[in-house]
């Protein structure tokens, strides 16, 4: 059975073009700015950072500074998709003309404004994160310094790196410094490696970064044609993730059995191999893109896998309802 068309590569009913044939330049709609922003994806950013603060802090310790590290994440993730599309107009213009900026649906100058708003927005956050009264962070200033070089690394993603060889580890190092980030107002690790974060911290990290390297490798030629050799080499690199993730909880104290937290990890990662082969082996883009999709959807699993052994089932469960707004709003915004 066939996959139904992204909404992107939808065509634009009579209604919405003028007697020319072009987009009309109406008033913005929801869906539009929704679409722009790939709003399903901003719950994996969410489901990230909370799983880096439950890492260090096996529980909510402070809800302020936890909301802050939300709102910075989300508000930076949400920056770069605009940006990128903001990047990118000329090529969607192209490529991609239902996409809502070349279609006239949002006009460039919102978008731009709009993007380097979020990014300032997700720097303030993260900054007052590690300022914010309440329980004392061992490092105050790392939330906000970890946001910035986020932020940084934002711009140099959209702005060149995505068209190079090094875009996987770009997207890549913008993952591992969000789930650092959600880390970053916790106390000092005893045996500290970087900026006060133990061995275990970091391979959560690298893990969740190592993983959207392949998913980013794997979608490079989604809209077009993809070599299933490519894709296959992808998921390897997107096992070498999970199993990062997995070699983490050998540094803190876990709920579970460590056997218990390999087979969760298995398990998700046999439903992305699964999603993920079938597209290496008839690689067209509807199978391409609906294997990203369930790729990128399946970190808040990842993410509530390994807040199950840290901090216990109550917040994994919490983190995996993250799932039903992603879906729900999948249904009718794009997730790439």
């Amino acid at each position: 059975m066939s996959l139904p068309p992204r909404p992107e590569f939808e065509p634009d009913s009579d209604s919405e073009r003028r007697t020319d044939g072009t987009p009309q330049r109406a008033f913005p709609t929801a869906l539009a700015w929704l679409r722009l922003m790939r709003l399903p994806n901003v719950f994996t950013a969410i489901a990230d950072v909370a799983m880096g603060y439950l890492f260090v802090q096996h529980g909510v310790a402070d809800a302020g500074k936890l909301a802050c590290l939300v709102g910075a994440s989300a508000a930076l993730y949400t920056a770069g998709m605009v940006l990128n599309d903001v990047f990118d107009l000329a090529i969607d213009a192209r490529e991609r003309p239902f996409r809502p900026l070349p279609a006239g649906q949002v006009s460039v100058r919102a978008g731009t404004f709009v993007g380097w708003v979020l990014l300032v927005l997700g720097v303030g956050l993260g900054w007052l994160a590690g300022w914010l009264p309440g329980v004392a962070a061992a490092l105050p200033w790392r939330s906000g310094v970890l946001a910035s070089v986020l932020a940084a690394c934002v711009v140099a993603y959209d702005g060149f790196l995505k068209k190079t060889p090094l875009g996987p580890l770009g997207m890549g190092a913008c993952r591992f410094l969000n789930v650092l980030l959600g880390m970053s107002v916790a106390d000092n690790a005893a045996g500290g490696v970087l900026l006060g974060y133990g061995a275990g911290e970091l391979l959560a990290a690298a893990g969740i970064g190592t993983y959207i390297v392949g998913v980013t490798w794997f979608a490079r030629s989604e809209a077009g044609e993809s070599k299933g050799a490519v894709l296959v080499a992808a998921l390897g690199v997107m096992i070498a993730g999970a199993a990062l993730l997995g070699a983490s909880a050998q540094y803190v104290q876990i709920h579970v059995e460590p056997q218990l937290f390999w087979l969760l990890l298995a398990l998700l990662m046999f439903t992305v191999l699964r999603r993920g082969g079938t597209a290496a082996m008839d690689p067209t883009p509807q199978k391409v893109q609906a294997a990203v999709k369930h790729s990128i959807l399946s970190l808040i699993w990842f993410d509530a896998a390994t807040a199950i052994v840290v901090a216990g089932p109550a917040y994994g469960i919490a983190i995996a309802l993250l799932l039903i707004p992603a879906l729900l709003l999948g249904r009718w915004v794009y997730s790439t």
